[in-house]
């Protein structure tokens, strides 16, 4: 299965730039999420397409063994106790960055099990809603 591409907002690009620069190199998702930067397009807020999830989207996804989630993704300091959020450390966090609907991707889970992730659905995208540098 080839890797979807990934589009990056130039404020999501640059605020987890920021995020791994006060981070350990042997960090929780440290790897993983400057991988995911390297590999990415970056646009200006502006011209991120309406189905690309970015930092504060909700989203819809399932895993390959059918379940299905709704989580909103957050940088670390804005994961909420009450599980509707997913930080972007997380490996299915990671994941889901810019994806976009329909887009499928093989990807570990916590614990070191492979899975797919197919994003259903973008519930709400800041960039969509005109909250380009929030």
């Amino acid at each position: 299965m080839k890797t979807p591409d990934i589009v990056l907002s130039t404020t999501d690009y640059d605020r987890l730039d920021a995020l791994l620069g006060n981070l350990s190199t042997d960090s929780m998702g440290y790897d993983t999420l400057s991988q995911e930067l390297e590999r990415a397009s970056v646009v200006a807020p502006e011209q991120l397409p309406a189905n690309v999830i970015s930092m504060n989207s909700s989203v819809r996804f399932r895993l390959g063994n059918g379940k299905t989630s709704t989580l909103t993704l957050v940088y670390p300091k804005d994961v909420s106790q009450n599980g509707n959020t997913i930080s972007v450390l997380a490996p299915v966090g990671c994941a889901l960055l810019g994806l976009k609907t329909g887009d499928t991707i093989n990807w570990p889970l916590p614990g070191g099990d492979m899975s797919t992730i197919t994003v259903e659905e973008l519930l709400y995208q800041p960039e969509r809603a005109g909250a380009y540098y929030r």
